[in-house]
């Protein structure tokens, strides 16, 4: 029997959920969270459903000198791609200008009852996690995910992964340094059915 007490509304958290908005890098300063809060974080973001409790996803703590060897990785690893150059420096300022990421680690296990698919939805679930923690502890955060997240090369040379593993997401996280405006959202009616039978 669980010692936790029982649900009861939470207005201050669904609050924060309708209004929660990701910090792009652009936007996030060069101040990053301690390992201490950055362990709290973590702490909350692997609070997510795990079908077999496989936890099949990792945390790679990416400081500051860390992003800027991945940077330069970025660079030359996109060229021997032939990406366009524009988004080559884009992808590389955003590691070059990070103070902290982490990336978390998709890291699937044999099981004969869960899927890959469903261990690689619970990685995703911790980098959604991961960014609200962060958010909701003050600082900004945004998850990407773009080539660097399955170039096995870029992996393997920048991450050392072993060979079935890849990103689920780069979570940069930050002091807030511009507020960003929000966006559009998804218009509900248009995408929810009501089934009642």
């Amino acid at each position: 029997m669980s010692d936790a007490p029982p649900l009861s509304p939470n207005p201050a958290a669904l609050a924060f959920l309708q209004t929660r908005r990701s910090r792009p890098p652009r936007m996030l300063g060069d101040e990053a969270p301690d390992r201490e809060t950055l362990r709290t974080l973590l702490t909350a973001a692997a609070r997510v459903p795990d079908h077999g409790k496989l936890e099949p996803w990792r945390f790679i703590v990416l400081e500051a000198t860390a992003c800027q060897r991945l940077a330069e990785l970025t660079k030359s690893r996109g060229a021997d791609l032939g990406l366009d150059p524009d988004r080559i420096d884009k992808a590389h300022n955003g590691f070059a200008q990070a103070p902290l990421i982490v990336a978390v680690v998709f890291s699937p296990k044999d099981h004969p009852m869960v899927p890959e698919v469903e261990q690689f939805a619970s990685a995703a679930g911790v980098c959604l996690s991961l960014v609200n923690a962060a958010l909701a502890a003050g600082w900004g955060a945004v998850w990407l995910t773009g080539w660097r997240a399955t170039d096995r090369p870029f992996l393997t040379q920048g991450l050392r992964l072993l060979p079935h593993e890849t990103v689920a997401g780069y979570v940069h996280i930050a002091n807030e340094a511009r507020v960003p405006p929000d966006r559009p959202r998804p218009d509900i009616d248009a995408l929810t059915t009501w089934v009642d039978l």
